[in-house]
């Protein structure tokens, strides 16, 4: 328990330290920024900074940081390092910098802003990529809601019980966010699930705590690979926790709030912020798979069994586990919800 309220810290002392020497090294300054000076009432919009704060949140991690450090708990409590360390060092900066040069370049995507400082080549290659890779994220994030939905309703019979009338409601619904302006879909339900997030991490946090049957494990004491599978460390970990501690598809996301900020001296709290945050996010659901399953000979066996189930499955035991009913209502959101808000702003 002790390594991860150090862990807990040193993310948050990240933010106001590393976060700061990331800030300065960036020099934001005073000139008119491209929300203020283009303004069309679509995709650049002036919004408040705990709005943008929320919505980046959500943009950039929606059930990245569960998923993924649910399962790199696999590895055992070596995996709060992993995201506390990449958080502060990789993540954060990636957003900070993805963020800021999209907004000193009118607020360009990242294929363009890899155009202006890599050549044109390079823009070339950032667009085919970065188009394949929103169309398979905004696919994946459609389709998995619509089955997870229609598996709610299967008792119900009829329409809702048919998995094509979910998916189409969900392609409506991303077409509508994808077309009108960014204040009036997404800048007003995102801060809504941006805050069940947090809600759900910090009572699955509190769940660990206060019930005496869980106790989170020391670094120290278990510094190896606890995979019962026998899966090392290097890179596996790394590649299975990539949205708790540093994820490229974040440069596609952060243009967005880019495009809103009234000011650059925001930009610290709205993308390293909101990078600090998912990463606090993943440390939390990272301790909770290290804590509330039995270890085995060493081997994180009781996890392994859970995450067998699906890790729809997995976020509902944990949920129900810490919190009760209203942990399995708030998972019930977070895995329907969180999904859809991440393929919208794909597209």
């Amino acid at each position: 328990m002790v390594s991860f309220l150090v862990c807990l810290a040193l993310l948050i002392a990240g933010y106001f330290v590393y976060g700061k020497v990331v800030d300065s090294t960036f020099g934001p300054d005073d000139r008119e920024t491209p929300a203020v000076r283009i303004n069309d009432g679509v995709d650049y919009v002036v919004m408040p900074q705990w709005k943008l704060f929320l919505v980046q949140l959500l943009n950039i991690a929606g059930l990245g940081p569960i998923f993924g450090a649910l399962s790199g708990s696999l590895w055992g409590p070596s995996v709060f390092l992993w995201i506390t360390f990449g958080t502060i060092f990789a993540g954060g900066v990636h957003d900070y910098f993805a963020g800021m040069l999209s907004e000193r370049n009118e607020g360009a995507s990242v294929s363009e802003i890899t155009g202006i400082y890599l050549g044109g080549g390079m823009k070339n290659v950032m667009r085919v990529f970065s188009v394949v890779l929103l169309i398979m994220v905004g696919t994946v994030f459609a389709v998995g809601p619509a089955g997870l939905l229609q598996l709610l309703c299967k008792n119900a019979g009829g329409i809702l019980a048919n998995k094509m009338f979910w998916l189409i409601l969900i392609l409506i619904y991303y077409f509508i966010a994808t077309f009108i302006s960014v204040d009036k879909v997404i800048g007003k339900i995102y801060p809504i699930f941006g805050i069940c997030l947090i809600i759900m991490a910090v009572g699955v946090a509190i769940g660990i705590f206060v019930k005496p049957e869980y106790t989170i494990p020391e670094i120290w004491s278990n510094f190896r690979s606890m995979h019962p599978g026998g899966t090392p460390v290097w890179s596996f970990m790394f590649i299975t926790v990539a949205c708790g501690a540093i994820s490229g598809f974040h440069a596609t996301q952060s243009p967005l709030m880019a495009r809103c900020l009234k000011s650059e001296r925001q930009g610290r709290f709205v993308f390293y912020g909101a990078m600090v945050c998912e990463g606090v996010i993943a440390l939390i659901w990272a301790a909770a798979g290290c804590a509330l399953y039995e270890v085995s000979g060493g081997l994180n066996t009781g996890l392994q069994d859970v995450l067998a189930n699906g890790q729809s499955a997995a976020i509902y035991d944990v949920c129900a586990k810490t919190m009760g009913g209203i942990g399995i209502a708030l998972a019930m959101l977070g895995v329907i919800a969180c999904p859809i808000t991440s393929g919208d702003t794909a597209f």
